[in-house]
């Protein structure tokens, strides 16, 4: 199948699908803080469950690398409204930059994109 992935849901009762929307926010973050792989896990294991609890989202590190003060974490949501996605997605962004700024990291930088 080419192009992007889509979600589909049947309606109870009738047999027309619609498309769902998916968001997928990507944090980089650089961890200055961190001496060792060990605190660099801390901080992205701190930011993972911080999320997840305060937020109905997927979180989940992208690139599990040696390097200990680099990180890539993902955030993914489904919803039938891309606008709801999309203020969900911004207010994940401000949690994690003030989750990182408190242990030490910085939000380098971040994706937003939709499918």
């Amino acid at each position: 199948m080419d192009g992007p992935p889509f979600v589909f849901f049947e309606v109870a009762g009738l047999h027309d699908c619609s498309f769902m929307p998916v968001a997928l926010l990507t944090l980089e973050l650089h961890i200055e803080a961190a001496q060792s792989l060990k605190d660099r896990r801390q901080v992205v294991r701190s930011l993972k469950d911080r999320l997840r609890a305060s937020f109905n989202v997927s979180v989940a590190e992208l690139d599990a690398s040696g390097i200990w003060n680099r990180a890539t974490v993902g955030v993914v949501s489904i919803s039938d409204s891309r606008d709801y996605l999309d203020g969900l997605m911004k207010k994940v962004e401000q949690a994690a930059t003030r989750i990182a700024n408190n242990h030490g990291a910085d939000l380098a930088d971040s994706f937003l994109e939709f499918f």
